[in-house]
């Protein structure tokens, strides 16, 4: 797989540097790290608006403050319909992983996040809808 320009939306400064370091592992650039759901929907606004690229793929916490990343992904994806978001959760949040698929996140990793676990998301996410 090609190297992909990624975004992390977390509101854990940790997550978002392990994440981080992980993608990086995996070969990925991380081009923005946003700490709110509110944060990630401006971002790609502006990069809407200003005739950027949007991130090759997002990942997307679930629970942070000022805006949900169920939220989040359904404020995204009516700016960029082909934008591609995994949800990030905890053991315990399945309802919620539901409620982010119905709103158009194609996949999800669950929290503690393994380096592997987060590669066959990404691969399998890509293979079915990314442009590689």
């Amino acid at each position: 797989m090609s190297k992909l320009n990624m975004m992390v939306v977390d509101d854990s400064a940790l997550t978002a540097k392990r994440l981080v370091t992980m993608l990086e592992q995996l070969g990925h650039e991380v081009g923005k790290i946003c700490k709110t759901g509110l944060e990630a929907v401006e971002t790609i606004e502006y990069l809407t608006n200003k005739g950027h690229a949007i991130p090759d793929l997002i990942t997307m916490d679930i629970t942070m403050p000022d805006m949900d990343g169920i939220c989040a992904t359904r404020k995204i994806l009516a700016l960029q319909k082909q934008a591609l978001i995994i949800m990030v959760t905890s053991h315990g949040q399945e309802q919620m992983v539901i409620e982010a698929v119905g709103a158009g996140a194609k996949g999800y990793v669950l929290k503690p996040i393994k380096p592997e676990k987060l590669r066959d998301s990404i691969n399998s996410v890509m293979s079915r809808y990314g442009k590689n």
